[in-house]
């Protein structure tokens, strides 16, 4: 039974405090490719291994089966995840007809009698039409989605009842690539908090044969792409290594929606204790990204008035 859970810029600069054991601490995203098998938290708890800090936590849950985008806060960055609550996601996977599971993908004990499927790639796509923009989804019983306070796969690993009341998500993009024998290629672009699982169960009712969630590769969370993922070998690879933080995103593509200022020494002084500083005016933003000289991300700082700003989050030690 699965497991729910809950290069054209300079490298970022790490920091190397006078410890006996000359510890080098990371503070950055890291973009992990998330292995088959692994929960998301496994993912953390290797990450904090490997980079001797606590400090590491993750944006956005991935299911045990799937694969792919699973970025990383680690050290002071960790403060930015509330920023990346509702980040949208896309994904490719693969929906198997013909029998759904309990945990709706193919980790999950089947739950209805083997039918063979019998329709078109014209029906198909019209049903996968009808998943498309702002729908009412139901998420799977297998979920970290709580109940009085009970995480629902808790209830569902003890064969209880579990009633979870649909919410509203979007799909932005849902693509069949591909349709062969029982099995179906998909792409989808999607808000937060949307379970493919639950698309590729309920596009099985939809259908009358049964469905479920065969496969999922996670391609992108917010700005963070696959293309720029590594692997936790990758990142073992570099254990101790002094240019291990350059396997960081640089923090001047983080946040993009933001504007970025650059402040002097004295600004940068000002805002290391949290004071409230006067920075350039470059745009009307409430909030913006403070750097210090080209490379080190000091600060996301709110407007007060004009051109006085306070920093609301500090990335930066004293």
């Amino acid at each position: 039974m699965k497991r729910p859970e809950d290069d054209a810029f300079p490298p970022l600069n790490y920091q190397i405090p006078q410890l006996k054991n000359y510890q080098i601490l990371v503070n950055g995203v890291l973009i992990i490719d998330k292995p088959a098998g692994l929960t998301s938290h496994d993912v953390v708890s290797r990450a904090r291994r490997i980079l001797d800090q606590r400090s590491v936590g993750h944006l956005g849950t991935l299911d045990p089966m799937a694969t792919g985008v699973l970025p990383l806060v680690v050290g002071r960055f960790t403060r930015l995840a509330q920023f990346y609550l509702m980040s949208e996601k896309t994904y490719e996977g693969t929906i198997r007809f013909g029998f759904s599971t309990a945990t709706y993908d193919a980790e999950g004990e089947p739950t209805s009698s083997p039918a063979q499927p019998n329709f078109s790639r014209e029906e198909l796509d019209a049903a996968a039409a009808r998943f498309r923009g702002i729908i009412a989804q139901t998420p799977p019983p297998f979920s970290a989605k709580k109940i009085q306070g009970v995480p629902a796969y808790k209830l569902a690993r003890k064969q209880q009842e579990v009633r979870l009341e649909a919410v509203q998500v979007e799909l932005k993009e849902f693509e069949i690539l591909s349709l062969e024998n029982d099995r179906a290629r998909f792409r989808a672009r999607v808000g937060s908090g949307t379970y493919m699982r639950s698309v590729a169960h309920d596009i099985g009712l939809a259908l009358g044969c049964g469905a479920h969630l065969e496969a999922l590769r996670r391609t992108t969370v917010a700005e963070f792409m696959i293309e720029d993922a590594h692997t936790l070998e990758e990142l073992e690879g570099f254990r101790g290594h002094p240019e291990r933080e350059g396997l960081c995103v640089h923090p001047r593509k983080l946040l993009p929606a933001l504007p970025a200022i650059t402040a002097d020494e004295m600004a940068t002084a000002h805002i290391r204790s949290g004071r409230t500083v006067n920075l350039p005016e470059l745009s009307r933003a409430r909030q913006i990204k403070v750097f210090s000289g080209q490379r080190d991300l000091i600060a996301i700082a709110t407007r007060v008035a004009g051109t006085l700003f306070h920093p609301k989050i500090v990335l930066v030690g004293q």
